[in-house]
């Protein structure tokens, strides 16, 4: 990983098309994805909760005991797997393809909508969410009032640095996978024009693994990683910004909840005349 400390956003802002030159120049397959957040650690909200290392089956039997309770909050219904036998019977067949067969299984395709569902929400997830977008990525790096911050993060992502998009690895390894859009699931992976990493190995079953785990490899034609440190100062400047492009909470959630946050920060922090 590189990491870049910034004077300003229009710093950054020249080391986007920089890099954007670098990867047409070079014809990666591979696009860039964005993540915005304080400066802290690359870490799954799973692990921030001290569940590190989960297998797959395990990170299943929780999402399984909830899903009950949260389809009777949301009358939304989820058509996954059974567990135990169903998920057992997935990973029992698609051993020997894993990570690929989280791109091509029919049946992965419900569990990844789902698993899509629980991390926009909140529940702890071993997915790392991500956006294409620099500007979505810049909003959830400036979004919150911070105290004592010197500067926030916005980390690039780039799968592999091939002309035909692939990049290698071994099963004992830990491995990103990158999982793209086309899935049927709720509209803020959509609106935020989402997408997630995930990061498994295999020791004596498959599973989530932390991200730092394989940047460490330091493999340079692959999973190559930017984190731009930005000073927090730049703030309402950036939020300015993002405000005439109508990238705010009330367009990235659209509930009650984010229409108060974005009258808050238009009225207080963003108005151009005093109250």
């Amino acid at each position: 990983m590189q990491n870049i400390d910034l004077d300003n956003w229009e710093k950054f802002e020249e080391q986007l098309k920089i890099l954007e030159n670098e990867r047409l120049q070079h014809k990666y397959q591979s696009r860039f994805i964005y993540r915005g957040q304080e400066n802290l650690n690359l870490l799954t909200t799973l692990e921030r909760n001290g569940q590190e290392m989960l297998t797959l089956k395990e990170y299943y039997h929780l999402i399984s005991v909830v899903k009950p309770q949260i389809e009777s909050f949301t009358g939304i219904n989820w058509n996954i797997l059974s567990y135990p036998n169903g998920i057992d019977k997935w990973l029992n067949e698609n051993s020997s393809i894993i990570p690929h067969a989280f791109g091509c299984s029919p049946d992965f395709q419900e569990i990844y909508s789902y698993m899509i569902y629980l991390r926009h929400h909140g529940f702890p997830s071993p997915m790392i969410d991500w956006t294409i977008s620099p500007y979505v990525a810049a909003f959830f790096a400036f979004r919150r009032e911070l105290q004592d911050v010197r500067n926030v993060s916005i980390y690039v992502y780039l799968e592999s640095k091939s002309e035909i998009g692939l990049k290698g690895g071994g099963c004992s390894e830990p491995y990103i996978y990158q999982l793209g859009p086309y899935v049927r699931t709720d509209r803020r992976h959509f609106i935020q024009q989402s997408r997630y990493t995930i990061c498994i190995v295999y020791d004596d079953e498959w599973r989530y693994a932390p991200h730092e785990k394989a940047f460490s490899r330091c493999e340079p034609e692959q999973d190559a990683l930017w984190k731009f440190n930005i000073p927090y100062s730049e703030r309402l400047k950036v939020l300015r910004l993002l405000e005439r492009y109508n990238i705010n909470a009330l367009s990235l959630f659209g509930s009650e909840e984010s229409l108060m946050e974005t009258m808050a920060l238009r009225e207080i922090h963003l108005r151009e005349r005093k109250l």
